[in-house]
């Protein structure tokens, strides 16, 4: 009975386990061992150059303005994310009728590519010609038509960048959160309401949000590691015929670029997504240690 459990067992971990080996582990080690290469057009390089790939990198002007880029990113999409997600996940569980119709609905989006969606910002919504929604509704007031993606000063690609990402992702933490809310004991709550606490901020500050603090650890986790990963929205939005603008290249677009555009230098680019890599575990490590996911405002 034991050998068959192990036999079941890697019938239906097997082919699992070895997709994530061939698709995941051998990648990413072969991408560590080109980092040290001078691989220019190849994957299989014998020019052993070492940290000589690490060193252009740390120094490339534009690696760490996409750096730069990724900063002002995740301080425009962590909070307003969070504050968004956990409104609408508030509202949803005050609801008493119809909860599951409103949940699937603000979840929605998450089912949506981030390609597709990012075209119909582009091209519905913010196009820079006056037939776009928000062109035709400034015109309604009077106003000239906004170049939304084509303009760096003022910065309005910003806008199309983040309310993309806010819209697709803001129903999936939305449902964390929810989850979150119904694992708080309703006691605490009559309790509080014995005592006096008025409902609204009080009631939400030192009852819901320490509650939650768990909760929302990982949210944020999971934001700022996404951030990091953003890649569709940006290149679907600015990139054109012409290629890719200048400005707001986040890293996975510069290295994108670097690894498979004209120069095609692997090497160089492994080396900038090892040190992204590093960067997004320090980072997350450090999130995690400083937020201390298991400490409500109540422990000592």
């Amino acid at each position: 009975m034991r050998r068959r459990g192990a036999l079941w067992f890697w019938v239906f971990v097997g082919p699992f386990a070895l997709g994530l080996a061939l698709f995941t582990y051998v990648p990413l080690l072969w991408s560590v061992a080109l980092s040290f290469f001078d691989a220019r057009n190849t994957v299989t390089p014998t020019d052993f150059v070492g940290p000589a790939n690490y060193t252009a990198v740390l120094g490339d002007d534009g690696f760490t303005d996409s750096l730069r880029t990724f900063l002002v990113f995740t301080a425009f999409i962590v909070p307003v994310t969070y504050v968004f997600s956990l409104s609408l996940a508030l509202m949803v569980n005050r609801v008493r009728r119809a909860r599951a119709f409103f949940r699937s609905v603000f979840f929605l989006p998450a089912a949506c590519s981030y390609v597709v969606a990012a075209l119909i910002w582009k091209m519905s919504l913010f196009s820079g010609v006056r037939f776009g929604l928000a062109n035709t509704v400034l015109g309604w007031f009077g106003e000239d038509p906004v170049a939304w993606l084509a303009t760096p000063d003022p910065p309005w690609y910003w806008l199309v960048i983040v309310t993309v990402r806010l819209w697709l992702q803001t129903g999936f933490y939305m449902i964390l959160f929810l989850a979150g809310l119904q694992r708080i004991d309703p006691v605490l709550y009559e309790a509080a309401a014995v005592d006096g606490a008025r409902p609204g901020w009080t009631v939400l500050r030192h009852i819901t949000l320490p509650q939650l603090r768990a909760t929302s650890v990982a949210v944020l986790l999971l934001l700022v590691v996404g951030a990091f990963q953003a890649f569709d929205e940006f290149y679907n939005l600015l990139s054109d015929a012409r290629g890719y603008p200048p400005y707001a290249r986040p890293p996975l677009v510069y290295l994108y670029y670097t690894a498979l555009g004209q120069g095609q230098n692997l090497g160089f680019g492994s080396a900038g997504a090892v040190i992204l890599a590093l960067v997004v575990a320090v980072v997350t490590a450090g999130q995690a240690r400083w937020l201390k996911p298991g400490r409500t405002d109540g422990d000592g």
